[in-house]
């Protein structure tokens, strides 16, 4: 393989009279943007053939005690979101967001709860809570030997108490160590949007739009960027060491989670509608949603504390049986557009920092992806842009 003078990086510093988008990217880039989110990646990576991870999202710390709303679109169904169904059942959101590979679901799901039981039990060990933990997948069987079952509940623990608001590590990391986009190493990525807006008060304000992505789908005859089909020319110049992971993509292609977060005060329908807009950045990069990719999209809002349910017998807070109001603000729907804008320039910019800054992984069995060769991007942009 050639040497690349350019070095992996952020799709920002590899291409940086790229159009993103009209709105302003926050100081990180990155869904920690989003005042109050955390995040932690972690990678497992052994010597016989083991190469996946863990990614973890904390809506905000108090996540256990004061729930956000949410919204979940379901792009394409051929993957696993668990606690969905409660989210759209309700609109509340009040779990960490792990992120891994498919045959690490159960893990995870038992690694939020065993972090629960260890700090959230009574003084008796009773649990007088509910919990639905929400845990996304794709699958990395290709570059990962997924019959370890390498990912522990222990990782998903330690991954909660290690969260931080720093930029989210990208490519190579977390549930996206094994992951791959286009046919070239994937994995994540994030992205953030600054936009204008007016607070319940009316004073002038802006609101956070940041996107988390763990991508491993698509092929690259497919690949956007900027709008320009650079993915047909690098499918045909890169045919032969391609070959090996088209067959494999060809027979299980692969998926893409989304999670979205805003600080902006948004029901649980204007959630889902921000989750929408996913698509359209999946889109802008060559996402069609195939038959068997799980393309699937969490939003969230910060900008609403909704207090939790507790199950203890001894002091009920809330009568099940007398409605109780709550004091809620929303945006006016009049007044959405900028969000949705985010919304969809933040998971195309994310999708591209996962490519942008992976890097070539040699795995399970010896079969090896390529980094997406970013010196013959920066030819093929400036060529597509001299032509057009």
């Amino acid at each position: 393989m050639a040497t690349q003078s350019t070095p992996r990086g952020r799709i920002r510093d590899v291409l940086p009279n790229l159009d993103l988008g009209r709105w302003p990217a926050g100081s990180k880039n990155s869904i920690t943007d989003v005042p109050g989110v955390l995040a932690s990646t972690q990678s497992i990576r052994t010597e016989e053939g083991v190469n996946t991870g863990v990614t973890v999202i904390l809506p905000r710390r108090e996540w256990f005690k004061e729930a956000c709303y949410a919204g979940i679109f379901r792009f394409n169904g051929s993957g696993e979101l668990t606690g969905s169904h409660w989210i759209e059942e309700t609109g509340l959101l009040a779990s960490p967001i792990v992120l891994t590979n498919s045959f690490s679901v159960g893990d995870a799901y038992r690694g939020i709860y065993e972090y629960a039981i260890k700090h959230y039990s009574n003084e008796n060990g009773e649990i007088e809570w509910f919990l639905l933990p929400v845990v996304g997948e794709t699958f990395d069987g290709f570059l990962n030997d997924i019959s370890k079952l390498a990912v522990t509940s222990a990782h998903v623990a330690k991954g909660i108490e290690s969260v931080t608001d720093d930029p989210v590590p990208e490519g190579n990391t977390g549930g996206g160590t094994g992951m791959i986009c286009h046919w070239f190493k994937g994995g994540t990525g994030s992205s953030s949007r600054v936009v204008p807006g007016i607070d319940s008060k009316g004073n002038e304000t802006t609101y956070t739009v940041a996107a988390l992505v763990q991508a491993n789908y698509g092929r690259a005859a497919h690949l956007r960027i900027g709008g320009f089909p650079v993915g047909r020319t690098l499918a045909k110049e890169k045919r032969d060491t391609l070959a090996e992971v088209m067959a494999h993509k060809d027979k299980k292609d692969g998926s893409i989670i989304v999670t979205i977060a805003t600080d902006a005060p948004l029901t649980p329908i204007q959630c889902q509608r921000l989750a929408k807009r996913a698509t359209v950045g999946l889109a802008r990069v060559g996402g069609y949603g195939h038959n068997p990719s799980g393309d699937i999209f969490l939003a969230f809002s910060t900008g609403n504390r909704i207090p939790v349910q507790t199950l203890t017998t001894e002091t009920q807070e809330v009568d099940p049986f007398k409605a109780k109001a709550l004091k809620v603000e929303s945006i006016d729907d009049t007044s959405i557009n900028a969000l949705l804008e985010a919304a969809a320039d933040a998971t195309e910019e994310s999708i591209y920092n996962a490519l942008s800054s992976a890097e070539t992984l040699k795995g399970f069995l010896g079969h090896t992806v390529e980094e997406l060769p970013l010196d013959r991007l920066k030819e093929l942009m400036q060529k597509y842009a001299y032509d057009s």
